[in-house]
């Protein structure tokens, strides 16, 4: 089978949908190190589509326009949990938690070493998504 992913920094992106997106970016760039790379503003103060970047990583997010793929969308405060959750491999990762700990980002698991190699931590962002940091790379 050939190979059907392009040659780009990440072939896979996970797309996220916040009630506040203008908030969101603002916060997962506090305290997660994000830094935008797009951000299209949409009406009434809403976000039409942006884009984050961590190390060669991204994230797309947006507030939504309530068409059809927003339809097959729910947040998590109205399901009371999540169906995915991003891993960010970062290098100093207690200094990370410390960051995000400061910023308010709710821990859902402490940090800890983890049986298959590196520490690890997970946490709520203000609107619920939860998000995985940690110093194991799954590449090297």
């Amino acid at each position: 089978m050939a190979n059907e992913s392009r040659s780009t920094p990440a072939t896979i992106i996970p797309a996220l949908r916040y009630r506040d997106a203008a908030a969101a970016i603002e916060w997962l760039c506090r305290a997660f190190g994000f830094e935008e790379h797009l951000v299209v503003p949409g009406e009434g103060g809403r976000i039409a589509h942006a884009q984050l970047t961590f190390g060669n990583g991204m994230i797309m997010l947006g507030s939504g326009h309530g068409g059809d793929y927003d339809a097959l969308l729910v947040q998590p405060a109205d399901a009371g949990a999540v169906t995915q959750a991003p891993y960010i491999v970062v290098e100093e990762v207690d200094d990370h938690y410390a960051r995000a700990k400061a910023a308010g980002a709710e821990i859902v698991i402490e940090i800890a070493d983890q049986d298959y190699g590196g520490r690890l931590y997970a946490c709520r962002d203000p609107e619920g998504h939860v998000w995985n940091f940690g110093s194991y790379d799954p590449w090297a």
